[in-house]
């Protein structure tokens, strides 16, 4: 055998195992089918993870350091958060997709005077969220076993108002399509109270981006950006806040956040205002939705 050879076969050698022995840290400790899609929970380390598709290949729905249950270990929870520096005192919350709970588990005892619903369609990760991720209904949060959508308009048809509302759903691939319509997001505005702050989580690229940002936009003029791995859209009827504003209301929470391993400063620099998508781009809606073919690369 070629020294070129050989090299190139030791190198794929190391490739093999250092795989072999990834997918072996990797340990399954739960998997569930439902109607909707598999739901898997796999432990590395202290670390627990909420996947719907085998070794989270397709990335992580929600993870929980098992050790330190409230501490927040991914970046889109910490950046959906941050709606706090745009609305510093909700008194009424809904959230659309439940994951494993960390958002309205770390919201309930930030905010002692709001009530939290939070809309999941799938049991299975209502199950999952309850036995591997701490989380549990109370007082002040409820959970409804609905699609987010039908959920939505209900709430229109019954007059109810929300001061913050939290777009958090996923399937096994992206944002379900009648979720991301121009229409949803109307059917949403409709029911922010006044001053009301939408906070919905993306993707931070992807060829659907140009798509979601103008229909977002059509919907919303005005809003933040937050990038990270994910992109969070913080909009809010009646205009954003200055960045005194934002500055001013993330001191509030400098103390509640680091109890959660968050820096809230550390979160100010990612609030930006400016479009980085092409505005030219279609607008999604009810007629026109490819959102998970768009969306592959």
């Amino acid at each position: 055998m070629r020294m070129g050879q050989c090299l190139a076969w030791v190198f794929l050698t190391a490739l093999l195992f250092a795989g072999t022995s990834g997918a072996q840290a990797q340990k399954l400790v739960h998997s569930q089918r439902s109607l909707y899609r598999e739901v898997l929970v796999y432990e590395t380390g202290d670390e627990r993870c909420m996947c719907f598709t085998r070794l989270c290949r397709v990335g992580r729905q929600s993870c929980m350091n098992v050790r330190e249950p409230d501490r927040i270990v991914m970046n889109y929870p910490q950046m959906m958060l941050s709606a706090l520096f745009v609305t510093p005192a909700p008194r009424s919350i809904l959230i659309v997709g439940l994951g494993g709970g960390t958002i309205p588990r770390t919201l309930e005892r930030m905010l002692p005077q709001a009530r939290i619903d939070v809309v999941e369609i799938d049991p299975a990760v209502i199950k999952v969220a309850q036995d591997y991720f701490a989380f549990r209904e109370s007082d002040r949060v409820r959970v409804f076993e609905a699609d987010g959508r039908v959920f939505v308009k209900r709430a229109q048809r019954e007059s109810r108002r929300y001061d913050l509302i939290m777009l958090d759903a996923f399937d096994h691939e992206y944002i379900p399509e009648h979720l991301l319509t121009q229409e949803f997001l109307r059917e949403v505005r409709s029911i922010l109270a006044e001053d009301g702050v939408l906070a919905a989580n993306t993707f931070s690229s992807s060829r659907l981006y140009d798509h979601e940002s103008t229909t977002y936009a059509s919907v919303f003029p005005d809003f933040f950006n937050l990038k990270r791995e994910n992109r969070v859209i913080l909009a809010k009827l009646g205009g954003s806040p200055t960045t005194e504003q934002i500055r001013a209301n993330s001191s509030l929470f400098e103390e509640a956040f680091r109890k959660v391993g968050i820096s809230a400063s550390r979160q100010l620099p990612l609030f930006s205002g400016g479009p980085d998508w092409n505005p030219r781009a279609r607008v999604l809606t009810d007629q026109y939705s490819p959102a998970n073919l768009l969306n592959r690369e």
